[in-house]
């Protein structure tokens, strides 16, 4: 399995706790945060990995090198800010695969990849979203899903329990490739928003562990959920 992380993240809402550090690189328990990510993929079966860098990616590329936990380590430099989109086309340029998972570099999903990956292939979908159950939608913006498959990405500011985009994908390779899209796009409000009907993103639920470090509170928490015994 290949996949992409996306780890270009400025961090400015986290600047209060860590500064001058890209966000995945941020210490959770005493370890970058991305290092924590790419040890559950290596645990999962992954053998291989493109980390999508931007701000400070020296850094980056300083710490993981061209190996880490038995995952080959590949580099997709953006000389520029690409929004998440670009910055996945430019990414999938350099995988082998012909389906990738794409994921955050600043939130941890417990996901049965092996799972995701056989209902994509049964879906005949070219895009799988992982979601997963939370108390409240307000910060993310729920998803709405038919037989299956989402058919709409509610906008954030709903409260209350349901489910959400997790922020995990499994894609086609050549996805957006051939859409005419510009140079720097945002995957969520330039593809799956306003595509959500032509695509037909099968959905996929992750019932395991969902943090996303993006907000200091959640930062906090992380510490003492990954902190070693």
């Amino acid at each position: 399995m290949e996949a992409i992380i996306l780890a270009g993240g400025l961090g400015t809402r986290l600047r209060q706790v860590v500064q001058d550090l890209p966000k995945p690189l941020a210490p959770v328990a005493g370890r970058p945060f991305l290092a924590i990510l790419l040890e559950y993929l290596a645990s999962r079966g992954f053998a291989s990995v493109v980390l999508s860098v931007g701000y400070k990616h020296e850094l980056v590329r300083a710490e993981f090198g061209a190996a880490f936990a038995g995952l080959r380590i590949r580099y997709a430099v953006e000389d520029k800010p690409l929004g998440t989109g670009g910055a996945i086309r430019l990414a999938a340029r350099q995988c082998d695969a012909g389906e990738i998972f794409v994921m955050n570099g600043d939130t941890y999903v417990e996901v049965e990849f092996d799972a995701m990956r056989a209902a994509h292939s049964a879906s005949g979908a070219r895009l799988s979203v992982c979601t997963v159950q939370v108390s409240d939608v307000s910060r993310y913006g729920a998803v709405v899903v038919e037989d299956g498959r989402i058919s709409d990405f509610a906008a954030s500011g709903s409260a209350g329990p349901g489910r959400i985009n997790a922020g995990v994908y499994l894609l086609a390779r050549d996805l957006l490739e051939g859409m005419g899209l510009p140079e720097a796009f945002s995957f969520e409000r330039d593809v799956l928003a306003p595509k959500v009907r032509e695509l037909r993103p099968a959905e996929f639920p992750a019932r395991g562990m969902f943090i996303d470090i993006g907000i200091p509170a959640d930062y906090a928490r992380a510490q003492q959920i990954f902190a070693r015994p």
